[in-house]
């Protein structure tokens, strides 16, 4: 695969980080010894989670980490996407903006993918931030196996799509600071729908087979 660049040290901020998936994602960076700040709408909320994590995670208001942070992981619930992201505009120009939200619903055959007018969660994401290069990843990965204690390593590959090849270079390699996690270049942001909407088919295999399952990719 292609040489990556290098990452550590970049301090990553996660909005929504107290949610599973976010603060997984946290705890697995903060473990591969990234400084972690974790955002919300209540600083004290973030400061618990971040307080759950420790390895040095810090919480704050989504406003400071967006300010702060090096890299910007989104992955705030998908009804409150679009308004979060379209307050913090300004602290996020410029920046690497991680969009991993799935728009799913929910019913009693269970999940599938919700119709996004923009095409999918990521291309809202760069609607709404125009001035951040927006990044789509880590829609795949169990937040049951990142919050384990006694999981070591997480065996999947990340799909990373974006527009902007030095900032998917960037999160690929951040994917694969995470043990056991490989990140692999997925297309251009266009094509984040199909990738999005692949976690409902991952829930429907997950709730059959009583897994924890992710994707892997061969022949790279």
């Amino acid at each position: 695969m292609t040489d990556l660049p290098e990452v550590s040290g970049l301090t990553i901020g996660i909005l929504g980080g107290t949610g599973d998936q976010g603060k997984g994602l946290a705890r697995r960076f903060a473990l591969a010894g990234h400084p972690v700040l974790i955002g919300s709408r209540d600083a004290g909320r973030a400061q618990e989670a971040a307080d759950s994590i420790g390895n040095g995670a810090r919480g704050a208001e989504n406003a400071a980490v967006a300010a702060e942070a090096d890299i910007v992981i989104v992955a705030v619930p998908w009804d409150g996407h679009k308004a979060t992201l379209s307050t913090l505009r300004e602290p996020l120009a410029g920046k690497i903006v991680v969009d991993c939200v799935n728009p799913l619903g929910f019913d009693k055959q269970g999940a599938y993918a919700l119709p996004v007018e923009e095409g999918s969660a990521a291309q809202q994401a760069a609607a709404v931030l125009p001035d951040s290069r927006v990044v789509a990843a880590f829609h795949h990965v169990s937040a049951v196996l990142l919050l384990d204690p006694v999981v070591d390593k997480v065996d999947l590959d990340v799909l990373v799509l974006g527009d902007d090849r030095e900032a998917t270079d960037t999160v690929q390699a951040l994917a694969s600071v995470i043990a056991g996690v490989r990140g692999v270049y997925g297309g251009r942001l266009r094509n984040a729908h199909q990738v999005e909407a692949l976690t409902a088919n991952l829930i429907s295999i997950n709730r059959r087979y009583k897994a924890h399952a992710g994707v892997r990719l061969t022949d790279i």
